[in-house]
């Protein structure tokens, strides 16, 4: 059984639809994943995927480039060359299924299954529907791989999970510390700058190490935020490098963005600054050991803004870095104190 697995957004959207990608690998021969660039750089920390194609999908990039039929012929031809047995297509709530799915009949795939409302027609040989809103994304995702006759191996908590060690620490970043993430991808989903540097000075006078993460462009922000007495990584680390920064941390503190995600995934407590733009029961960072900070009922609340439409960004710039400090220290305790030698 040759499988085509498909995520075509974000970093944090293949994260948690890992889970159900693990359940399609483990009844499969092979399984190809589909991504796209924004989530390419994850992809291969992903248990069970043994290839990876990756195209900008036009009905799926938030910042689609204009239709281009050579592109869309040439992905068609490489989706035949695969002679896929079948292909899942996962998407949010928000997203159709239905594009990639004649691409993928154009392509001769036999067999293809998606969560959709909309009538497929002759594209879906599975159409599941009613899927409930008020579940994590990643039970929604494995909801349509059970769907599919897939389970979970035995033992398989059904979590997301990713690769470890495929990359060393930083020289000098050592354990313990906890992990400051700033940036986010969109600018209404971000914890002001100033209270991240305000939060470096509390945990240093607590005697705790600070590192400070962020992906290429967030050099400023970053060296801001670290303000010369944290470590600054940004713009510095590959993703295996992240996630092995984010899983020798005592705890991160990140806003809803994909290093949230990767955090959870490595098992690491999180402090999640969580702005209610989308749901935080679909997309808050899962785990047992996650604190959720913000206003879960602003005025925001679901309007998917990218720029806070209020003034004063009231749903996380409520937060101060003093509850946040209380936050990292319910979830990893003090840090032990240096004594003199």
């Amino acid at each position: 059984m040759r499988t085509l697995a498909v995520r075509l957004d974000s970093l944090g959207d293949l994260l948690v639809t890992g889970p159900a990608i693990r359940a399609l690998a483990a009844g499969s021969d092979h399984l190809t994943l589909l991504c796209g660039p924004r989530g390419r750089d994850v992809a291969d920390l992903l248990p069970g995927v043994e290839e990876v194609l990756c195209w900008r999908a036009p009905w799926i990039d938030p910042e689609p480039d204009p239709v281009d039929r050579a592109e869309v012929e040439g992905l068609r031809a490489r989706l035949q060359a695969g002679r896929y047995d079948r292909a899942v297509v996962f998407t949010s709530f928000h997203q159709s299924a239905l594009p990639t799915a004649l691409l993928l009949r154009l392509a001769g795939v036999p067999w293809v299954g998606a969560i959709s409302e909309d009538y497929p027609g002759a594209l879906l040989d599975l159409r599941l529907t009613g899927v409930p809103d008020d579940i994590p994304e990643h039970e929604r995702a494995l909801r349509l791989a059970r769907a599919a006759g897939a389970e979970l191996s035995p033992g398989d908590d059904g979590l997301p999970a990713v690769r470890r060690h495929l990359a060393a620490l930083p020289a000098g970043v050592e354990p313990p510390y906890v992990v400051l993430h700033p940036g986010t991808s969109v600018p209404a989903r971000a914890w002001s700058p100033q209270r991240y540097r305000s939060l470096v000075d509390r945990l240093v006078e607590l005697g705790h190490r600070v590192v400070v993460t962020g992906g290429p462009g967030e050099e400023e922000l970053t060296a801001f935020v670290a303000d010369g007495i944290a470590t600054d990584l940004g713009g510095r680390l590959t993703v295996p490098q992240l996630a092995e920064v984010l899983a020798l941390a005592d705890a991160v503190v990140v806003g809803n963005t994909g290093p949230a995600h990767l955090a959870a995934a490595v098992r690491t407590p999180v402090v999640s600054l969580y702005a209610p733009t989308v749901p935080a029961v679909r997309w808050r960072p899962y785990g047992d050991r996650v604190v959720l900070l913000g206003d879960q009922h602003a005025a925001c609340r679901d309007s998917r803004a990218t720029v806070c439409p209020i003034p004063g960004h009231p749903c996380l710039d409520s937060v101060t870095p003093g509850e946040v400090v209380a936050a990292v220290t319910a979830l990893c305790g003090q840090p032990a104190p240096v004594l003199p030698v």
